[in-house]
């Protein structure tokens, strides 16, 4: 089980207490992204003593996930967030529901806000090639949400692994269209229930986040994607660019501020002749065609 935390005094304590109380036993690997507030004494006196990696700078989710998977040699890896706190049989519903089908790859939680209304029971991919939380979903569901979830890791080291680039957001859903690439399935576990304090580790709303989304989101289609999809949106996101400071009625939200969409326009352009390189990688490993996981999922 691999926890990722940056900065996280206030709400790491929770999540360790959250995982000692669970009833599947487990090896915990808690990589600290350099933090500077003292969580990185609240981990060395933690009565749990979990095994900590610490990074010499921060990596955001992503880049903490990636450096540490090559330390995971167990059947399975979950993925959880730092501001979160699993209910005691939270590990073993997802054990059990991956061993009982073989052909799924990763089991997503329920995650439920403090309020105990849903968050996420999945990850679905809409038509303009956004990943969004499911809310309501059957048993298949496109992709995991990335803030607690369990992976075969070798399918998940077979698919390509994690996208570190990413920083953090999206390298969920990219993970999960690879995943399904690799003609695999992924599954909701209604009991696996897992409170969030969603924010508490980041800014929704914030000009970063928004830069982030947005890069990763484009990169993610290029990687995975069909290539008219990837090159649509990629065009449709440089075209309202252009058009934002001419047309009246500018929406508010901080992903319409000109400034920041440049800047991801240039970091895409920037990153691209990676990300078509790993295109190709991602082809080759393919046993299923983009265009198939297209069909069915888009929209759904």
């Amino acid at each position: 089980m691999v926890v990722v935390t940056w900065r996280g005094r206030e709400h790491v304590t929770e999540c360790l207490d959250a995982l000692s109380a669970q009833r599947r036993a487990h090896r915990l690997l808690v990589v600290d992204n350099a933090s500077d507030d003292g969580t990185a004494g609240l981990l060395a006196a933690h009565p749990s003593r979990p095994e900590v990696v610490r990074l010499p700078r921060n990596t955001g989710y992503a880049g903490a996930l990636a450096a540490v998977l090559p330390r995971v040699g167990t059947e399975f890896v979950a993925w959880l967030n730092d501001d979160a706190a699993p209910e005691p049989t939270w590990l073993a519903a997802l054990e059990d529901e991956l061993r009982r089908d073989r052909g799924a790859a990763a089991a997503t939680s329920s995650m439920l806000l403090p309020d105990g209304s849903t968050q996420s029971v999945g990850v679905r991919i809409t038509t303009d090639g956004h990943g969004a939380d499911l809310v309501l979903a059957g048993r298949d569901v496109f992709g995991f949400c990335g803030g607690a979830a369990l992976v075969r890791t070798a399918e998940l080291v077979g698919a390509g692994g994690v996208p570190g680039s990413f920083f953090c957001y999206y390298e969920d859903t990219d993970t999960s269209w690879r995943l399904r690439l690799s003609g695999h399935r992924i599954v909701s576990v209604g009991p696996a229930r897992v409170r969030h304090r969603h924010g508490a580790s980041s800014e929704p709303g914030s000009p970063l986040f928004h830069r982030w989304n947005e890069r990763n989101r484009l990169l993610m289609l290029l990687r995975c994607a069909p290539a008219g999809v990837a090159l649509r949106e990629l065009a449709r996101f440089a075209a309202i660019t252009a058009l934002l400071p001419v047309r009246g009625g500018r929406p508010e939200g901080a992903n319409f501020r000109v400034g920041l969409r440049l800047r991801v326009i240039g970091e895409v352009l920037l990153r691209l002749p990676s990300a078509l390189v790993q295109r190709g990688a991602i082809g080759r490993r393919a046993k299923v065609s983009r265009a198939v996981v297209w069909r069915e999922w888009a929209g759904r």
